[in-house]
């Protein structure tokens, strides 16, 4: 039965050694559900064995949560614990390395009302907007990363009894995160090197407008001067690697807030706060979405794209080809880290500002001023499928196939 303890050892190694690469003397926080304590345990051991000084473990129960949004007085939800979002800005500040275990339960929420959800999520996104930031200037070294649990695997595999659900999901974790490899570490410094190729060719074109062709979707997107694409590893600020996405299979940069025109629409479900939202087109002007439609979770994607005026503008735009490990795996996994590395994808809300040259040292204000998006949310959502053609336009106006038919064609 997967995984085996070999399976859970070598994951561990993977998220200490390449995930967040833990150095001598480094405080380690690790985020969790309680049914990952497995895990969260090897991890620990694995964090001291490289020299950690001290690893935090935060535990989270999405039943704890349910009881409350189905419970608790509405004024539960415009309120964040404070002392926790000052715990988290110390550890930024000490140096520390992030581990997050995302597992979401994508219909714990369903009979939840919406408002209840939208108005949590926006009280945590602002008061954990400082320790954000710090993550996505790449301040510090950050990893996500996943592991199977029941709520899950039953909705990825829904004709499978619980048991076989679970062991089909943890052979798909397997697969996507190299750890049923003999040497994981080893693949995925290899791994690493070829997204780090692409990157290299998409920075050297410096091109100036995206245009996006596909069954419901017509999008031109343009790209700020000083664009920076990336993917694989990242450096944080002490210039240590890292690996924010595991598994990963995308490159990415940032779009001009203002430049995005024309219609997208999703070709996966997403999975936003406990609710799903699928079968949705965005209409974009000027950079704003304009118009929205959605065939479920119409009312979850209209709270998402309220959640300040930067929501209705784009942050990210990445691509991801559809003859990819994780979209070959034929699976729906209602969980962005898998869907996204699975699809192109286009981010609504926050820009990192490590996709703008010398943008880690811009003041918010200079980073609007570069087209960079500003947001206290940033949420993915997927577009690619075998159908997807992309070109790019040069700086002096040449049109160029980057994919056709889903694939590269560079």
């Amino acid at each position: 039965m997967y995984p085996t303890q070999q399976h859970l050892e070598k994951y561990a190694a993977l998220a200490v050694k390449v995930g967040v690469n833990v150095q001598q003397g480094q405080t380690v926080v690790v985020m969790a559900p309680i049914t990952a304590a497995p895990l969260v345990r090897l991890i620990a051991s694995k964090a001291y064995e490289a020299g950690a000084k001290n690893v935090h473990v935060e535990y989270n129960d999405e039943e704890l949560s349910l009881i409350k949004y189905k419970q608790a007085p509405d004024e539960a939800f415009s309120e964040y614990p404070m002392f926790r979002a000052k715990a988290w800005e110390d550890f930024v500040e000490q140096g520390a390395a992030f581990i997050t275990i995302y597992s979401p339960n994508p219909d714990l929420l369903n009979d939840v009302d919406p408002n209840r959800v939208a108005a949590a999520s926006k009280a945590a996104s602002t008061a954990l907007s400082g320790y954000r930031s710090s993550l996505m200037n790449h301040t510090n070294a950050w990893s996500l990363l996943s592991y199977a649990t029941p709520g899950w695997a039953a909705k990825v595999f829904p004709d499978s009894s619980p048991e076989d659900a679970v062991q089909k999901l943890w052979e798909r974790i397997i697969d996507a995160t190299r750890i049923g490899l003999e040497d994981p570490i080893v693949a995925w410094k290899e791994h690493n090197a070829k997204l780090l190729q692409m990157v290299e060719v998409l920075n050297n074109k410096r091109y100036k407008q995206l245009q996006y062709e596909a069954p419901g979707t017509s999008l031109t997107v343009e790209l700020p001067e000083g664009h920076i694409w990336l993917g694989g590893s990242k450096a944080n600020a002490k210039g240590i690697f890292f690996n924010p996405n595991m598994p990963t299979e995308e490159v990415f940069t940032m779009p001009n807030k203002d430049g995005v025109n024309g219609t997208v629409r999703s070709t996966k479900p997403l999975n936003y706060n406990g609710q799903v939202i699928n079968g949705f087109s965005l209409t974009f002007k000027d950079g704003k979405v304009i118009e929205h439609s959605a065939e479920q979770g119409y009312e979850a994607l209209t709270h998402l794209l309220n959640t300040d005026d930067g929501a209705r503008h784009l942050g990210e735009i990445a691509l991801v080809p559809h003859d990819s490990p994780i979209s070959n795996a034929n699976v729906t996994f209602f969980n962005t880290l898998y869907d996204e590395n699975a699809s192109c994808h286009l981010a609504l809300g926050q820009a990192y500002p490590v996709n703008l040259k010398g943008g880690t040292k811009m003041s918010p204000e200079e980073l609007l001023a570069h087209g960079a998006n500003r947001s206290l949310t940033h949420e993915d959502f997927m577009i690619g499928s075998p159908d997807m053609n992309i070109d790019g336009v040069t700086q002096d106006g040449k049109r160029e196939p980057i994919f056709r038919n889903g694939n590269w064609a560079i």
